[in-house]
């Protein structure tokens, strides 16, 4: 469980962590591996969020994904960029944080992932957390924690024999 002093503190910046689905570059699944070729490649990201017309999230989208449907055994060749839409090369069972989330959750989750994929009830993508953003929230604590708490040191425990 986490410290009740550092579970409050990030919970009350929990909102500076959320990056809103509106400021996030993402692609329907319906696309064509063309358009979002073209999308992953101005944007640098290394991964993207796939949602459907109704904004739902269904999964996540890299370059890698669709370079791979690009080779072949001895050359390279961007025909399947118009002959295969997103959907058929996406991720998906991408682990997703609801909205409100739960501050632990998201540090043990961001140890294996960049960012989390946060979603409503029903499954409508409201946005991404980052962990570097979650890590602009650490180093908040770790240069305020003693403005708002009062630390005191504990006493060593001493070994048994």
């Amino acid at each position: 469980m986490i410290n009740q002093a550092i579970d409050h503190m990030m919970t009350e910046n929990r909102s500076h962590f959320l990056i809103p689905g509106e400021m996030i570059a993402s692609v329907n699944e319906d696309n064509s591996l063309r358009h979002a070729f073209l999308v992953l490649t101005k944007v640098r990201y290394a991964k993207i969020p796939v949602l459907d017309n109704d904004d739902h999230f269904k999964g996540l989208l890299s370059l890698a994904m669709i370079t791979d449907k690009m080779l072949g055994l001895d050359e390279i060749t961007a025909k399947p960029l118009d002959e295969f839409c997103v959907r058929d090369v996406m991720e998906t069972g991408v682990a997703t944080i609801d909205d409100p989330y739960n501050i632990e959750e998201v540090l043990h989750a961001l140890v294996d992932s960049a960012f989390l994929p946060v979603v409503q009830d029903d499954g409508t993508f409201t946005g991404i957390v980052t962990r570097r953003e979650v890590m602009k929230g650490i180093n908040y604590i770790g240069h305020n924690l003693d403005k708002q708490y009062v630390i005191t040191e504990k006493e060593p425990a001493t070994p048994h024999h």
